[in-house]
């Protein structure tokens, strides 16, 4: 990757957006029960996170740092009313485990509800908490979560790797769509959100190293942005991350000028508030693919301006 500019301008563009749309993140209080009352939150639990990750790894710019913080300081304050709602949210579904999982990269970055917390460790005390039926990966999920926060992760992650899709590493031209979010999700989990990359096993870093660059050619020609971005994200999570120019600059032509990412092709058509709900998420995964990716090829740089031996030139007097 040479044109570390462009990584960057396509999280500038997205945060823009994200921040311009902010009150699309919001919850819908007399939502059908079919529906579920739990299923606005998770937007703001991804933004939370992506938020979490722009201020560690410390790549933004004065502008896209005080941005962030002016959409989490939104998304707490005035979509979960300081955490209220996630005490509602907990009291209408007991068991499920979204308000933990929207709350805990806000208890991260520094806000609490001591009344969340209290419901949260009481609801996982009990047996039917243990015993929901999960996805591999979404149970992997909760248990990093779980371990984060100081709970004792039920189970372990090390126990739970083995059962997923990824952890299996099975005949890689089989992946499609769904199987492909859960793969981006493990190495999130693995890798804390990117922060840990030596957390992928060496034989799923291997299995990444040798099959993401043909599933980012797939996912480029098939101009499916969203995934394109979670894939750019595992990328930037590998120990050693090819930074594939070719899959970036397709990416950052799909960006629109106002900084949103259609999820597939083009921009869909509606009302603001459907548009939203289709481009939020493939926008927030571009604000992370491309601070990640950004924070990796300058690491990488400075790796390589470090062990890049100095020539010094000997003149003879005269």
């Amino acid at each position: 990757m040479n044109n570390t500019r462009l990584v960057h301008q396509v999280g500038v563009g997205a945060l823009e957006w994200l921040h311009a749309h902010r009150e699309g993140f919001r919850l819908e209080l007399d939502v059908d029960p079919e529906v579920g009352f739990l299923e606005r939150f998770k937007p703001v639990g991804e933004l939370a996170l992506i938020c979490k990750v722009l201020f560690r790894e410390g790549v933004a710019g004065s502008r896209q740092a005080a941005l962030a913080r002016q959409l989490i300081d939104h998304a707490w304050c005035r979509t979960l009313d300081g955490g209220r709602m996630l005490v509602r949210g907990q009291q209408v579904e007991p068991l499920s485990p979204i308000p933990f999982e929207v709350y805990l990269p806000f208890w991260e970055l520094g806000y609490s509800c001591p009344e969340a917390e209290r419901a949260f460790r009481l609801n996982q005390r009990l047996g039917s908490f243990e015993a929901l039926e999960m996805a591999p990966v979404r149970r992997l999920g909760l248990s990093a979560f779980q371990r984060r926060f100081g709970l004792p992760p039920r189970p372990p992650e090390a126990d739970l790797v083995g059962a997923t899709w990824l952890g299996r590493s099975p005949e890689p031209w089989t992946v499609e769509g769904h199987t492909a979010y859960d793969i981006t999700h493990t190495v999130f989990h693995l890798t804390d959100w990117g922060e840990n990359p030596d957390g992928l096993p060496a034989g799923i870093a291997d299995y990444l190293a040798h099959w993401l660059p043909v599933w980012l050619d797939d996912w480029l020609d098939l101009r499916r942005w969203d995934l394109l971005g979670e894939l750019l994200v595992v990328d930037a999570c590998l120990p050693e991350p090819s930074l594939d120019e070719r899959a970036w600059e397709g990416f950052a032509a799909a960006q629109q000028p106002d900084g949103a990412m259609p999820a597939v092709r083009g921009m869909p058509e509606g009302e603001p508030d459907e548009v939203f709900d289709i481009v939020y998420h493939p926008t927030l995964v571009a604000a992370f693919a491309s601070v990640l990716a950004t924070s990796r090829a300058l690491t990488r740089m400075t790796r390589t301006a470090r062990t890049t031996p100095t020539t010094r030139t000997t003149r003879t007097p005269s």
